[in-house]
């Protein structure tokens, strides 16, 4: 089975700023690129933090109301600081979370829920920029047609990697969920199958109706 990787759905040209990087300059690069944040890199092309749109917003949210109606937030020191910053290395959120480009969509998804984060930085084994991957980037695994899901199924998963005959179950994909039927031979091939097919990519979900055959009986058995 063969899984896309980080490196393969990244986008490799990366609009990045400098520590030194004003305020109003990273303001136009979000615009200009429309996007919503900007890995800031040191000399050798490293991350070291991130600026998003939140980060700057913190200038606009510690300014006392034009209207006088509310009060300036109280905020913690560290983000009082920020909200004053001029800078890239001042405003940033620090350390940058990065991914690798031999990273499965699914090592990336993980951390980007862990973190809640948008877009992970890609970084190669010396730490250097190469890539940044965003949740869109991940999600296009599900643009997979259903049956390229189904002959990876098929060949790869049955035939390949479980040396089971394909043409013994009935293998279905219809917008990402996939549906099999057919009888295998051991109660233990039943999860497998269901645990290998959900890991291909593409795949929402597997709804399965397969049957074993209990091998001391020759008896068929429904795994429900």
């Amino acid at each position: 089975m063969r899984h896309r990787l980080v490196g393969e759905l990244m986008t490799s040209a990366v609009v990045h700023v400098r520590p030194d990087t004003g305020f109003k300059e990273i303001v136009r690069l979000l615009a200009e690129h429309d996007i919503t944040s900007v890995p800031v890199l040191d000399d050798e092309d490293r991350p070291i933090g991130v600026v998003s749109e939140a980060d700057l917003l913190l200038n606009e949210a510690a300014r006392e109301d034009p209207a006088g109606l509310m009060l300036i937030p109280r905020l913690e020191p560290r983000e009082h600081a920020r909200s004053r910053a001029t800078t890239a290395e001042g405003l940033m959120t620090a350390p940058a979370v990065c991914a690798r480009p031999e990273w499965t969509v699914v090592e990336a998804a993980r951390l980007m829920q862990s973190k809640a984060l948008k877009r992970l930085a890609v970084v190669d084994e010396a730490g250097r920029l190469v890539g940044i991957v965003s949740r869109s980037d991940l999600l296009r695994v599900f643009l997979r047609h259903d049956r390229a899901i189904r002959e990876e199924i098929r060949c790869d998963v049955l035939r390949r990697t479980l040396d089971i005959d394909p043409d013994t179950l009935d293998v279905r994909v219809r917008d990402g969920l996939v549906t099999l039927t057919g009888t295998v031979d051991h109660r233990g091939q039943v999860p497998v199958v269901e645990r290998l097919c959900r890991g291909v990519d593409g795949v929402v979900g597997v709804n399965s109706l397969l049957d074993h055959r209990r091998a001391e009986t020759g008896v068929l058995g429904p795994t429900r």
